[in-house]
């Protein structure tokens, strides 16, 4: 089974700028989409429903914000909208999809300004004991998404010039390391190792994109009863050429 996750920075915008031919090209059975920014009844008709998936959708209360979905050429079910809280910005979902649990996160960025950081830091606080259970559950797990964190200095190419920037905090690096030490597989550094990227979200400015000079913020994070199981990971840096401004990130799983 090939899972993928995707911060499509606008699904309209995405559809329009060729989203449906990389979801051909790649073939996920399972894609996580974050900051999907609309409402299914805004997107083309056969986009609403499209044919070949089961879809499941968390849109923001604010309309053209935020957003998650998950959709899925097998079946699906819901089992949690948001993560325990209150979620108007629909930053989480989860979904069932047989003995697969999939969870599309969006976490927020505090880029903004002091308060949308400090929205960022209440989220970091209760979302880790949020999904402490699903790291111990014997049902395979995947958290995919976009948490806003690049981990270490090789997941940002600028890594001096950006150590007080939201996203590379001393305090958000250090959340991100105790996921890993407490039992997630980040198999997209576990696959390549100690070396500078792959990066998965590129600024629009200088030249970034192109020069791939990034930012590694796209995760899919795995609990051991799925870690064991995958066969294959990649960040597909194409999609984040000519789509978004994120690339897709890409595990392939024996279930």
């Amino acid at each position: 089974m090939r899972i993928a996750t995707w911060n499509v920075n606008g699904l309209r915008a995405a559809l329009r700028k060729g989203l449906p031919g990389h979801i051909d090209r790649i073939q996920p059975d399972v894609l996580m989409m974050q900051e999907v920014r609309a409402l299914p009844e805004q997107l083309p008709s056969d986009w609403r429903d499209p044919d070949g998936w089961n879809c499941l959708w968390h849109p923001a209360e604010k309309k053209g914000y935020s957003g998650t979905a998950i959709w899925s050429r097998h079946d699906l079910k819901e089992e949690n909208r948001g993560p325990g809280e209150d979620d108007p910005e629909g930053r989480v979902i989860v979904g069932r999809v047989g003995k697969l649990r999939v969870v599309s996160v969006y976490l927020p960025s505090g880029s903004s300004g002091e308060h949308r950081q400090a929205e960022k830091d209440r989220w970091l606080g209760f979302f880790h004991q949020w999904i402490e259970p699903m790291l111990k559950s014997q049902i395979p797990t995947v958290l995919g998404g976009d948490l806003n964190i690049a981990h270490t200095e090789r997941d940002i190419f600028h890594w001096k010039s950006n150590q007080n920037t939201s996203g590379f905090l001393p305090h958000e690096r250090k959340w991100m390391g105790n996921l890993i030490d407490m039992g997630w597989s980040d198999v997209i550094r576990e696959a390549h190792g100690d070396v500078d990227g792959p990066y998965s979200w590129w600024s629009n400015r200088g030249q970034a994109r192109a020069k791939d000079r990034g930012w590694r913020i796209d995760y899919l994070l795995m609990n051991p009863a799925a870690r064991k199981r995958m066969t294959a990971c990649s960040i597909d840096r194409q999609s984040g050429m000519e789509v978004s401004d994120h690339a897709m990130v890409i595990a392939d799983v024996d279930i």
